[in-house]
C-alpha cells in the first residue's frame, strides 16, 4: 500500500513550501505566498509547471507577481479585482493524503480563497478542490477560475465538442483582441485545437472554448500532463460562455478551467474541482489528428 508524505521544505526564491509526495510524483505548495502549487513532476525529475518568481506585472493595486505554477482566481477578469496580490503567507493544515491551504480574505474584494490538494498514494493522480467564499456584506456573482502555468516548449491539445445538435450550433469559441486566427502557434483541427508554446514569440495569444469533454493535455519533453474538470451543459459561463481558456506567450502556456457563474450571498461559496494526471516517456508523434487520437485513447479516454 502506498503512502503520502507531507513535510515543510524550502524551495528556491519561493521560501517555505509544503511538499506532498508518494514516491512517484511530488508537488510543492507555497505557504510564504499564495496559495500556489509551484511544482508538479515525477520525483527527482523536471517540473512540468512554469516557474517565474522575478516577473512582475504593474496593475492598479501595484505590482502583481506572476510567480508561475497553479493559482486560483475569480472570473470575469478585471483590474484591479482579479489582480489582488497573492504574495502574502497562507495557512495550511494536513488532510488525508494532502493539505488544505487558506488565504486571508482579500482586502480589496473581500473574497476568500481555499484549495485542498490531495495525492493518490499509488500513482500520479492529484485532486484539487478550489473554493471561493464571499466575505462581502452584499451578494456578488463570479466564476471560479483555475489557472495552471505550464513550462515552455510544449504542445497543448484541446478537444472540440462532438455533440450532434442538428441545425443548431454545438460550440462557442472566443478570441481576445490581441489573438490572431492565423497565429502559427495554433492549429484549428476538426477534432482538436492544438497550441504550441514558442519561446521566440512574445506576442500573446488567447482562445476560449465550451470544452464539453472536460479535459485538456500538454505534452512536453516526454511528459504528458492531463487536466480534467466538469463541464456543465446548462451552465452559464463567463467570456461569452466558455468553460476552458488557454493563453500563451514566450515563457509559458496557461491552461485555464472555469466553473459556471454563480451568485453568492454573504458567506456563500463556490467550489470547482480539477483532477491532474502525469504520464512519462511519451514519445508518440502528434503532428496530425490521427496521432493525437492515439494519445487520447491510450492516456485520456
Amino acid at each position: 500500500m502506498g503512502e503520502v508524505e507531507v513535510k515543510e521544505v524550502s524551495y528556491k526564491e519561493y521560501g517555505k513550501c509544503v511538499q506532498i509526495s508518494n514516491g512517484v510524483v511530488d508537488l510543492l505548495v507555497t505557504v510564504d505566498m499564495g496559495p500556489r502549487i509551484i511544482r508538479y513532476g515525477f520525483l527527482g525529475k523536471e517540473n512540468v509547471l512554469c516557474e517565474n518568481p522575478s516577473l512582475t506585472k504593474e496593475v492598479s493595486l501595484g505590482g502583481w507577481k506572476i510567480l508561475g505554477g497553479h493559482r486560483l482566481w475569480h472570473s470575469p477578469e478585471s483590474d484591479p479585482r482579479s489582480y489582488v496580490p497573492d504574495d502574502g503567507p497562507v495557512n495550511w493544515e494536513k488532510v488525508e493524503y494532502g493539505i488544505r491551504v487558506s488565504q486571508d480574505v482579500e482586502s480589496w474584494v473581500q473574497i476568500k480563497k481555499d484549495m485542498e490538494i490531495t495525492l493518490d498514494p499509488l500513482n500520479s493522480k492529484v485532486k484539487i478542490s478550489h473554493r471561493l467564499t464571499n466575505k462581502n456584506a452584499w451578494p456578488i456573482e463570479l466564476s471560479a477560475w483555475s489557472l495552471t502555468v505550464m513550462a515552455p516548449e510544449g504542445k497543448e491539445f484541446i478537444p472540440q465538442p462532438k455533440r450532434d445538435t442538428g441545425l443548431l450550433a454545438n460550440r462557442v469559441i472566443t478570441l481576445w483582441p490581441y489573438a490572431h486566427m492565423n497565429d502559427k502557434r495554433v492549429y484549428w483541427g476538426d477534432r482538436y485545437i492544438t497550441l504550441n508554446q514558442n519561446p521566440n514569440m512574445p506576442e500573446p495569444f488567447k482562445v476560449g472554448i465550451s470544452n464539453e469533454d472536460g479535459w485538456a493535455a500538454y505534452l512536453n519533453s516526454g511528459n504528458l500532463f492531463v487536466k480534467r474538470f466538469t463541464h456543465y451543459i446548462d451552465g452559464k459561463y463567463p467570456d461569452f460562455g466558455v468553460s476552458y481558456e488557454t493563453y500563451t506567450t514566450d515563457y509559458m502556456t496557461e491552461m485555464e478551467s472555469l466553473s459556471p457563474m454563480k451568485k453568492l450571498n454573504p458567506d456563500d461559496h463556490i467550489d470547482h474541482v480539477e483532477e491532474w494526471q502525469l504520464f512519462e516517456n511519451i514519445n508518440e508523434p502528434c503532428s496530425n489528428e490521427e496521432q493525437i487520437d492515439e494519445i487520447v485513447r491510450k492516456y485520456i479516454d
